[in-house]
């Protein structure tokens, strides 16, 4: 499998660069990719919708990846390579191929588009860029909540309803 960015082989991973997230592909080949779109979706996987973030399936699709890219930049991105071993491109494959038109579980947190993919690749389905959103969301629940406290602190600490503010 490739280790160049622009020119995939079958079996790599394709990430797609969508601003807000990363979509995940499989190449397969031919320029071929295989991918979940949110089934409530009627449009191809080329915008995330609040639809996406709410729904529970997902239909696996084999797209042309120009088709699915648009506008969008993208590249091979093997990266759990360093940490898991690939299964053979033949059983990745023939695997993804077996899944094109079925409905399968889709979850942003814990099955969505990169755990598809990692799925057929590695035979583990993981997702870094969850990970990391659920790290800044604790990160901003903390800051928040540690105004909070200092706006209630400051309040029972305040000038009583008697005192005057100088000028």
């Amino acid at each position: 499998m490739a280790d160049d960015t622009c020119h995939p082989q079958p079996g790599d991973l394709i990430e797609i660069d969508r601003h807000v997230y990363q979509h995940w592909a499989l190449y397969v080949g031919d320029g071929y990719v295989i991918n979940v779109t949110p089934v409530d979706e009627g449009a191809p996987s080329l915008s995330v919708s609040t639809t996406s973030i709410f729904t529970r399936k997902a239909k696996v699709k084999k797209q042309l990846l120009k088709e699915v890219v648009g506008n969008h930049k993208w590249r091979v991105n093997n990266k759990y390579d360093r940490s898991r071993t690939p299964r053979p491109v033949k059983k990745i494959i023939r695997r993804a191929e077996q899944l094109i038109d079925e409905e399968v579980p889709y979850d942003v947190l814990g099955s969505n588009c990169e755990h598809f993919v990692t799925e057929l690749r590695y035979g583990e389905g993981v997702s870094e860029q969850v990970k990391k959103a659920v790290i800044c969301a604790a990160a901003l629940g903390g800051i928040i909540l540690a105004g909070l406290a200092a706006a209630v602190v400051k309040s029972f600490s305040g000038a009583s309803s008697k005192e005057k503010n100088c000028e």
